[in-house]
């Protein structure tokens, strides 16, 4: 299991030395203001991810806590994590999470066929016991050969004691067929030429309408004319 030591936090400026603020919770225990090693918290985020659980030492305390990294805020200019929140679950209750989709294989629809791959869904909602999360799932590709063939949420590898909260028919991935792409590129072009083309027949038929009421009424004038006579 990963580990990280971290630091108690005291009212200081952490960043300045080379430290990442962070705060740990959980229903069973008391919050705490935290510090640690930026490099060597990204080194374990990167392989953990939110969804594997990692044991969390405080130097100078003897009690380890098993926690999920549960938000990370980033800077928006460099990137790099400012704020962590470390959250201790409870180990005896299944609770829900959200897991990647990692698409892996080739598609012969795609290489040979000149398909494009459309995947519908890039991350899956579960219910599992907290040490039972699954960091990823993975998705084969390879099943799709031709235009017809789908990999739907029945047809994932999902670990046992996970339960998957989506319907098993969902498709997840399809290739698409070349012409289809650009009938899509083109369909906003399409559309605007039929708006333009319907509002200058509905003005046609206006002006049509306006020169036979105009007719009507040159008519009147004249047959009155003559009656004045």
């Amino acid at each position: 299991m990963l580990t990280l030591l971290t630091k108690v936090r005291q009212a200081s400026d952490v960043r300045k030395e080379g430290m990442i603020p962070a705060v740990l919770y959980g229903s069973q225990i008391e919050s705490l203001s935290l510090k640690l090693d930026l490099k060597e918290f990204e080194k374990v985020y990167k392989e953990a991810g939110k969804n594997t659980l990692v044991e969390l030492k405080i130097e100078g305390g003897n009690k380890e806590f098993l926690v999920l990294i549960h938000q990370v805020q980033f800077d928006v200019i460099s990137g790099q994590p400012i704020h962590i929140d470390f959250f201790q679950p409870s180990l005896k209750e299944k609770t829900e999470a959200k897991v990647p989709l990692v698409f892996e294989g080739e598609s012969l629809a795609v290489s040979d066929l000149d398909g494009t791959l459309v995947k519908n869904i890039f991350e899956l909602e579960i219910k599992a016991l907290p040490q039972d999360f699954p960091k990823e799932i993975k998705v084969n590709i390879d099943r799709l050969k031709t235009f017809d063939d789908e990999v739907l949420v029945k047809d994932l590898e999902i670990p046992e004691n996970v339960e998957v909260l989506r319907k098993p028919d969902e498709v997840v991935a399809t290739v698409s067929r070349p012409e289809k792409v650009e009938e899509e590129l083109e369909k906003p072009i399409e559309e605007k030429v039929e708006e333009v083309e319907k509002v200058g027949e509905e003005e046609e038929i206006k002006e049509k309408e306006e020169k036979k009421e105009d007719k009507k009424e040159d008519k009147k004038e004249k047959e009155s004319t003559e009656k004045s006579k």
